[in-house]
């Protein structure tokens, strides 16, 4: 028996593994600009949902996306990886519109070294969801987590303690939440300056913590750090299923010497061990640690990120599968030269 996918709605979606193929996050994209497609993915004897957001950017050029899918069925490995990936790219192009130029994937299994896929998949210019990142393993003990750090992170943590950072952590019905998220925006865009990356409008994020309210078994949660009543850091968090995830942070250029995200971080890794999530996923590191390239734009945040312990590990990242190949090797293009000019610009920032 081959693959066999069968549309469906996208309330089956809703008992996907992972937050960015749930049902949620479908809904949520299709406020931006996107549509959802939903898919029951069968192989063998063995069924899972499949999201896929559609794209039209113009008339004549669209494009599809798979987040962090399809999960590899049990006993798909080593060489059969690659061709299950091919049998869903071929019975998705059947099914999608035919404007599609290509598919892209984010395939979101891991492996402790680099994972790479081959033709007919051509790697992407640029990566939609980070491919490298942290786990931290919730299924040990509190000292234990804290004992995984490196001493300086865990003398931060207390440090903040210390010096009176408090925590407080707000949900999409919690009385603070609407002063919570934008005393959060205003910090956000204060980091986006100063770092130079590219933020959402604050609708965005309150539409994701809408949604959140209301579609599935998902807690997103809005963390912020204050001091003497001045807000100087937060974080935004999901808890879903066996997965916590860290998606956004910001913080103020006043009173960094107080340790402000470390307590964050320590209070969200404590709640998802509460709420029985199995891993906490720091969601992003550079592929290149700072010893290897000290001038990469990213290398504060691999020391902070790698400095809480946890295991690294490596996705694919963004890979394409070519419907229209001219109009994918534009548009390849085109994002490849996006890339390089944020790259040139964060170091120049650096220097």
């Amino acid at each position: 028996m081959g693959l066999l996918l069968k549309p469906a709605g996208l309330d089956i979606c809703a008992n996907a593994d992972t937050f960015l193929q749930s049902e949620l996050w479908g809904r949520f994209k299709e406020r931006f600009g996107w549509k959802a497609f939903a898919f029951s993915c069968g192989y063998e004897n063995e069924e899972q949902p499949l999201l896929v957001l559609f794209r039209r950017l113009n008339a004549l050029f669209s494009f599809a996306y798979v987040p962090w899918g399809p999960r590899l069925p049990a006993g798909v490995n080593g060489a059969e990886v690659q061709n299950y990936l091919l049998q869903v790219a071929v019975e998705l192009r059947k099914q999608l519109p035919p404007a599609t130029a290509f598919i892209r994937f984010d395939p979101p299994w891991y492996t402790a070294n680099t994972a790479e896929l081959s033709a007919p998949f051509t790697r992407s210019a640029a990566d939609v969801q980070p491919p490298d990142s942290v786990l931290i393993d919730l299924g040990a003990g509190e000292e234990e987590i804290l004992g995984g750090m490196k001493s300086k992170w865990r003398y931060n943590i207390g440090l903040a303690a210390k010096k009176g950072v408090q925590v407080r952590c707000a949900e999409a019905s919690s009385p603070q939440f609407e002063k919570d998220l934008e005393s959060y925006y205003r910090l956000y865009r204060e980091t986006a300056q100063r770092d130079g990356i590219s933020i959402h409008g604050v609708e965005y994020y309150r539409g994701l913590f809408d949604l959140a309210g209301g579609t599935e078994a998902a807690r997103l949660r809005l963390y912020m750090a204050s001091h003497e009543g001045e807000d100087i850091a937060g974080v935004i968090t999901i808890f879903r299923k066996r997965e916590a995830v860290y998606l956004y942070g910001a913080s103020s250029s006043r009173k960094r010497n107080l340790m402000a995200p470390y307590a964050l971080q320590w209070q969200a890794m404590r709640d998802a061990k509460k709420s029985l999530c199995a891993y906490y996923d720091l969601f992003g590191i550079p592929p290149v640690s700072p010893e290897e390239d000290p001038r990469h734009p990213m290398a504060g945040l691999y020391r902070f990120k790698t400095g809480f312990g946890g295991t690294i590990i490596h996705r694919p990242g963004s890979w394409n599968y070519r419907c229209r190949p001219l109009l994918t090797a534009l548009f390849s293009a085109a994002e490849g030269m996006r890339k390089k000019i944020w790259t040139i610009g964060k170091r120049n920032r650096r220097t």
